[in-house]
């Protein structure tokens, strides 16, 4: 049984017990996040495609931590006008397991 799901503007092929880092959701870590917007779901015997989501369908996830990703490194320039600009930039994430598909 596996689901596609859109959280933080990303799609996400998932299935019980999968790990992932999504973008920062508003839980803290050890609470459950459920996301109602399921793309697709797939039961094994069953196999429903939404427009654009499946109604009544859900997928649950424990949040296990926050963090930050690694640095990277934004450099602008402009020839010959003595422009430089570095910038450095962490996106924060949530790590999260998904515990439960629901159809």
């Amino acid at each position: 049984m596996y689901a596609v799901i859109e959280t933080g503007g990303k799609q996400y092929k998932v299935q019980e017990g999968d790990v992932l880092r999504v973008e920062l959701l508003g839980a803290e870590a050890g609470d459950t996040h459920t996301v109602d917007k399921v793309l697709m779901l797939n039961t094994g015997s069953d196999f429903k495609v939404g427009s654009p989501y499946v109604e009544g369908a859900k997928v649950t996830l424990k949040v296990e931590e926050h963090g930050k990703d690694k640095k990277i490194i934004v450099y602008k320039y402009k020839a010959k006008k003595n422009y430089r600009k570095k910038q450095g930039h962490r996106q924060p994430f949530t790590k999260v397991t998904v515990e439960k598909i629901e159809a």
